[in-house]
């Protein structure tokens, strides 16, 4: 797999668990949500994040908000943005660790992603290979106004007419 930021590929340092591997002895560690509580109460771990489907219900994490280091939002396919969504809830609800996105996106919808909130997207290689690096900052690069307000970014174009700045 292949982790997106800034518009870049960058080194992962987190280590995603599959539920019947017990927990390292130390390091960054992304589990199930299953899994988390138990993660959490570990001392040796440096930070936890947690996998979850685009369906959850974000009250379900809450809890969990300050201790956690990293959400990260499955995408079964590129057209299902239910992630998006959720993205936009757990921030609105408070979370403020980082975002990543998990699944078949494309650098169409790197600034939407980052708009919802996302810090991160993590690709499977043949995606990678298949976009490239250059097409991940392009993408970054691609406008810097938006009609749409977002996590990220500044004011939105409507709010940029009303407070009569260009």
């Amino acid at each position: 797999m292949a982790l997106v930021s800034d518009g870049a590929f960058v080194a992962d340092e987190w280590r995603r668990l599959a539920d019947e591997e017990s927990l390292p002895a130390s390091g960054k560690v992304i589990v199930s949500q299953q899994r988390v509580a138990a993660a959490l109460d570990d001392a040796r771990l440096a930070a936890v994040g947690v996998y979850v489907a685009n369906t959850t219900e974000p009250a379900t994490l809450a809890p969990f908000f300050a201790r956690l280091a990293l959400i990260d939002i499955a995408f079964p396919a590129f057209t299902d943005g239910r992630g998006f969504s959720l993205a936009r809830l757990l921030r609105r609800a408070g979370f403020a660790g980082e975002l990543r996105a998990s699944g078949r996106l494309t650098p169409d919808q790197y600034l939407h992603a980052i708009g919802s909130g996302f810090v991160s997207i993590e690709i499977p290689d043949e995606l990678a290979q298949r976009h490239g690096e250059a097409n991940w900052a392009k993408a970054l690069r691609a406008r810097s106004l938006s009609y749409q307000r977002g996590h990220a970014g500044g004011a939105s174009i409507l709010e940029r007419r009303r407070k009569g700045v260009s």
